[in-house]
């Protein structure tokens, strides 16, 4: 049972202002973005770091999440969306303040694909609508002109420091998850291509951040796992950066050119490393253990880094030692870390992060928090959903089923033509060692996730009826063939890649990996919450598997919010956060 002071402790998690890692401008780094919460609502703030003046630059109901600065540091471009709904168009202002007006006010709204800036005002947008994905190359004074259309999904990756080169990801081939580059001239004639065959992408980060260079630093998955190569589209050079390093590797420019900041992710945990172009050394930096935000490196060689464990809240820290930015008010409470279980599964070792309450003894009512993507990963960092169900007694289990990231290519891809019923495999084998070690009582296991993993918990309450008590699914797929129709274009295009096609190419794949085609063996209380403008996990497919659930006599509730794919703003998720714990409570006896 919890009192007055743990409801306290786990919505102060929540309401604790927060900031992300500031970015600055590539000509004036001392000008940066970044956002936070600290109205209660996420929006973006500019931050003056040589006079340390801010501003609060956007103020909208349902918040604002993308943001960035043109090279100089005069303009911030932000995203204008409806009601959360993730499609709208690119507003601009000054970074001291002033007006916002619409950037590129003949563009039509559409979904966001990709935005790149250049020095002289050139813009680089990237467009997805239901026809397709398009680039459009527009500059001031004059009208926009369309460089690339497809059907399929594309985006702008990165653009060259003199505004010469264009890279975009293209999926012409039919497959989004593996995607190819190709740069292109501001013309649209194509300079370069690359791509590594079927099953395997290439993604582009960003060209060299020094006048004249026209390297392009490009992730790439050809030893199955995603590494780092540098790539001169001119010439055609290829230079592989082979590190002796067991988990997967980003990366990313220093300043000036002559190093790349390593991003290392490994069993759910990150480190930082600097790697000398020059002479291939590599020096680790000096970080706690847990996971990395997000990092940048600054022009004095000093690299700042968003940080996190899953004891320990959020803190942007320097390698100078010192915390960088520090928002207002009292920090959020901690929480309890987290441990590491490796189990058997029908595809290999499974990786689990087991979350103990603080009092109680085992078996304890567990939730098996799963989460979305599917290309991601649960870690070690802090998340206060989770702080909040251990506060009320649970144990939290969550799990990097097959399907997720950081376990090499051949994990993440193992769920193509056998979409959810794979990845359900791999929960029901951390589900089954929880109950047989003693961890977890089998009378009260709540099964819950949001997007993805909400799509997982209807799956999962439907084909392993008997494993689950209750479930709750915030903004899920429940009805696949329904969600395909309704969703934006660009996850219909990562659906034909997982599927390998479309409804009516598959029919059987897709009836078979949907909640609704199982529903009629669901005997666990459901709770359902979805936003009314969700453009990737629409609102009428998930109407269609409620009126089943109530044709059936299943138990359900629904939670409905006006806003999209979740909500930026804190005291709805507090809200969200109460009923999923309230309604697995109840129907667990608790």
């Amino acid at each position: 049972m919890t009192g007055p002071a743990d409801d306290i402790r786990w919505k102060a998690r929540f309401r604790a202002a927060r900031v992300s890692l500031p970015r600055g401008a590539r000509d004036a780094p001392d000008r940066c973005l970044y956002r936070s919460n600290v109205t209660g609502t996420w929006e973006v703030y500019a931050w003056d770091r040589r006079h340390d003046t801010r501003r609060q630059v956007t103020d909208r109901p349902n918040g604002t999440w993308i943001a960035t600065l043109d090279p100089p540091g005069e303009s911030i471009w932000w995203f204008n969306d409806s009601d959360g709904d993730e499609f709208g168009f690119w507003m601009r202002e000054p970074f001291g303040g002033g007006e916002a007006v619409p950037a590129v006010p003949e563009l039509a709204a559409s979904y966001p694909s990709g935005l790149e800036l250049g020095a002289d005002g050139l813009a680089v947008i990237g467009r997805t609508v239901d026809d397709g994905s398009s680039v459009h190359l527009c500059r001031p004074g004059a009208p926009p002109v369309a460089l690339y259309e497809h059907s399929e999904d594309a985006h702008v990756a990165a653009l060259s420091h003199d505004g010469a080169l264009i890279a975009i990801g293209h999926s012409e081939h039919g497959d989004s998850r593996h995607m190819a580059l190709r740069v292109l001239a501001p013309d649209g004639s194509t300079v370069a291509d690359l791509w590594d065959g079927p099953g395997k992408g290439v993604w582009g980060s960003a060209f060299a951040p020094v006048p004249g260079d026209a390297r392009l630093l490009v992730g790439h998955e050809r030893h199955g796992r995603d590494e780092i190569l540098i790539w001169d589209p001119l010439t055609g050079a290829e230079h592989e950066i082979s590190l002796d390093l067991p988990g997967e590797t980003v990366a990313s420019w220093y300043t000036d050119g002559t190093a790349l900041l390593i991003g290392h992710n490994h069993e759910a945990r990150d480190e930082l490393y600097r790697y000398a172009l020059a002479d291939g050394s590599l020096t680790r930096i000096d970080t706690p253990r847990g996971v990395i935000g997000g990092a940048v490196p600054r022009p004095d060689g000093t690299v700042e880094f968003s940080w996190s464990s899953a004891a320990e809240p959020p803190v942007i820290r320097s390698t100078s030692g010192a915390v960088v930015l520090v928002p207002p008010g009292e920090p959020a409470p901690p929480s309890v870390p987290v441990e590491d279980v490796w189990v058997e599964g029908p595809g290999g070792r499974v990786h689990a992060l087991v979350s103990r309450p603080a009092t109680g003894s085992a078996p304890y009512p567990t939730v098996f928090e799963v989460h979305g993507g599917p290309q991601a990963q649960d870690d070690d960092s802090f998340t206060a959903a989770t702080a909040a169900w251990v506060d009320h007694g649970f144990a939290v289990v969550r799990v990097n089923y097959r399907g997720s990231t950081g376990y090499g290519s051949a994990w993440r891809d193992a769920i193509e033509r056998r979409v959810g019923l794979t990845e359900l495999e791999d929960v029901k084998a951390v589900r089954d060692w929880a109950v047989e070690n003693g961890l977890a009582d089998p009378a009260r296991l709540a099964l819950t996730g949001g997007s993805w993993g909400g799509y997982l918990a209807l799956l999962g309450i439907g084909v392993y009826p008997e494993d689950w008590s209750v479930a709750v699914a915030s903004v899920p797929i429940a009805d696949y063939v329904a969600a395909y129709a309704d969703e934006m274009e660009g996850l219909r295009a990562f659906d034909r890649s997982l599927f390998g096609g479309s409804p009516d190419d598959v029919p059987d794949l897709y009836r078979a990996s949907s909640p609704i085609t199982y529903v009629d063996r669901v005997t666990a209380p459901v709770l359902v919450l979805a936003g009314e403008n969700d453009p990737r996990c629409p609102i009428r497919q998930i109407d269609n598997y409620l009126a089943r659930l109530a044709e059936l006599g299943v138990p359900h509730d629904t939670y409905r919010y006006d806003a999209g794919h979740g909500s930026l703003v804190v005291e709805e998720r507090i809200k969200q956060m109460e009923a999923e714990i309230s309604f697995a409570r109840k129907h667990l006896g608790l």
